[in-house]
């Protein structure tokens, strides 16, 4: 359940991470890409019918949860025999900022705390989205788990990040929409990780347990 009124303590915070896929932008876009349009072409191209193709697509992404793979769209465009890059493209004018999104960004910004995305899409989903949204344009940068050879759910991702750029992980906030990451973010030290509760508009909140939780960042403010 999200919180209305989250425990965060903005004086305690001095770097803001945030995810892209489901905290900042809808996750309506990649849900309906991987579980409705990427099947459908996959049936079209292999004479299945769509729920065949829609099990068997499903039962391949299962297998490389949690990995980098997962997030790969090189890998799945391999995989599945399908320009996924301009697929996406095609289809870009769904992608889209959740409600409150960008006036939480600036908001951060204005208060002057290093602010940056951590996400496992991969570069060629983040190049796409960025050109349609400008959500690089409101942050100071943006970490992809690839170019660290790690994903989020990892240990060796943090580990990675706190290589790349020094930060206190104990006066960090880390908002993301997966929970898995959220306890890997947890397990390494972040003091301050919040669940989205609601990173699909389509969709009703989530219920959350074991992490405070908003519907959305701009709640955070």
């Amino acid at each position: 359940m999200a919180s209305a009124n989250p425990p965060l303590r903005w004086d305690e915070i001095d770097t803001v991470l945030v995810d892209m896929d489901g905290t900042l932008l809808d996750l309506a876009f990649d849900n309906f890409f991987w579980r409705e349009l990427v099947p459908a072409r996959y049936a079209e191209r292999n004479g299945l019918a769509f729920d065949a193709a829609q099990r068997e697509i499903t039962s391949r992404y299962e297998r490389v949860a949690g990995t980098l793979a997962w997030y790969c769209l090189e890998h799945w465009s391999a995989e599945l025999e399908l320009d996924l890059v301009a697929l996406k493209r095609s289809h870009r004018h769904l992608i889209g900022y959740l409600p409150g999104a960008t006036g939480f960004l600036s908001w951060v910004r204005r208060s002057g705390r290093p602010l940056r995305i951590v996400t496992n899409a991969h570069p060629q989903t983040i190049a796409v989205k960025a050109a349609q949204t400008g959500v690089h344009e409101h942050v100071d940068e943006i970490v992809c788990a690839h170019e660290l050879g790690a994903p989020k759910e990892s240990a060796a991702f943090w580990t990675a990040l706190q290589r790349k750029m020094p930060f206190d992980p104990r006066r960090t906030l880390l908002v993301e929409d997966s929970l898995a990451v959220l306890a890997a973010a947890r397990t390494f030290g972040i003091g301050h990780p919040i669940a989205v509760a609601r990173p699909d508009s389509r969709q009703p909140p989530r219920e959350i347990a074991g992490f405070v939780s908003v519907e959305r960042v701009a709640d955070l403010i």
